[in-house]
């Protein structure tokens, strides 16, 4: 579920800055350098909405325009031919996921919508909030390139580039280019064909840089990063056997659990999956026993704790055992 606070934040971040503009607005002190201010720096305000326009990139723009003509007409060609493709290829998405929504609303028993081609993606309801900050830089990195495309083409197809600009919806960032719409009018059916599917096209294209960079991703970050040599600790619950003094801590690499060997996360799960089928020898000790205890300082003391733990109740107490294995200068 989305986070209250969250929703407290955004909304009341919005209703400041919606009733900061009202005021201005229609105050007679400060309406007229208000919007002057505004209409000099190109920034317009609605309800959830902040949009900023500039012509500082027109030059750039206009020179991408101009750079190596044929291979630009040979670029935004294939854009084109593309663009028509993928029109037709996200039809048959588009209308498969309906069939599949349809399907499980009239289902007794509805299916997972993991299963579903195409999700609608919510922050905080199918989407973490720890990762919103890569969700919305990816998206804005994703229509910069979008209306870059657009732009570069339009000014190849000698339609007027006004400006570009970014916005802000609700918490949603984007980017837009202003085309002289009378001149994108006027020009062939084909020319606008290719001004209108460079965004998608140049999207395809870093979705392909993105993909041949993940792939030899662990070999450019071999410098920095360890890997085949453990599996890292990253969060240890409180309420865990594995959590205090002498348990886990974050950031320690855990190389074996009992008698299996630990290299990597997947060798983590398939440990903890055969100890799990297998015979475990465990002891019973009351809580006031195991706190009155007294090991070895952590530096001393080299011991596998398996996450996880069984309550039993023996003569009235309830006692937790907790399987483990201790080693203490290689004596077992």
């Amino acid at each position: 579920m989305i986070p209250i606070p969250l929703v407290v934040v955004v909304l009341g971040g919005w209703c400041a800055i919606y009733l900061a503009d009202t005021l201005l607005t229609s105050s007679k002190a400060y309406k007229s350098s208000y919007e002057e201010w505004l209409s000099t720096h190109g920034i317009s305000i609605a309800p959830f909405h902040i949009r900023w326009q500039t012509t500082l990139f027109n030059r750039l723009f206009y020179k991408w325009g101009r750079w190596k003509p044929y291979f630009l007409y040979i670029w935004f060609n294939l854009g084109m031919v593309f663009g028509i493709l993928a029109m037709f290829g996200s039809m048959i998405l588009l209308g498969k996921t309906l069939i599949q929504t349809l399907h499980q609303m009239m289902a007794d028993t509805p299916g997972s919508q993991s299963d579903r081609i195409l999700q609608v993606v919510v922050p905080g309801v199918n989407l973490p909030i720890s990762q919103l900050t890569y969700f919305f830089s990816a998206i804005l990195i994703s229509g910069v390139i979008h209306e870059v495309g657009h732009g570069v083409a339009a000014v190849r197809e000698t339609v007027r580039f006004n400006g570009f600009g970014m916005f802000i919806f609700v918490v949603y960032p984007g980017a837009f280019v202003d085309l002289f719409t009378t001149h994108l009018q006027l020009v062939s059916p084909v020319q606008q064909l290719r001004i209108f599917c460079a965004g998608v096209w140049h999207n395809f294209i870093l979705g392909l840089l993105g993909i041949l960079i993940l792939f030899p991703l662990p070999a450019i970050l071999y410098p920095f990063y360890y890997t085949g040599v453990g599996a890292l600790v990253t969060e240890v619950l409180e309420v865990s056997p594995a959590s205090g003094p002498r348990g886990l801590f974050v950031q320690d690499i855990v190389t074996q659990i009992q008698d299996c060997p630990v290299k990597s996360v997947d060798d983590w799960h398939k440990c903890l999956n055969d100890i799990s089928l297998k015979p475990q020898t465990g002891f019973c000790i009351s809580t006031g026993t195991l706190q009155q205890l007294h090991f070895p300082s952590r530096g001393t003391v080299v011991y596998t704790v398996v996450p996880y733990q069984v309550s039993l109740k023996v003569k009235g107490w309830i006692s937790s055992c907790y399987r483990s294995c201790i080693l203490e200068d290689g004596q077992h």
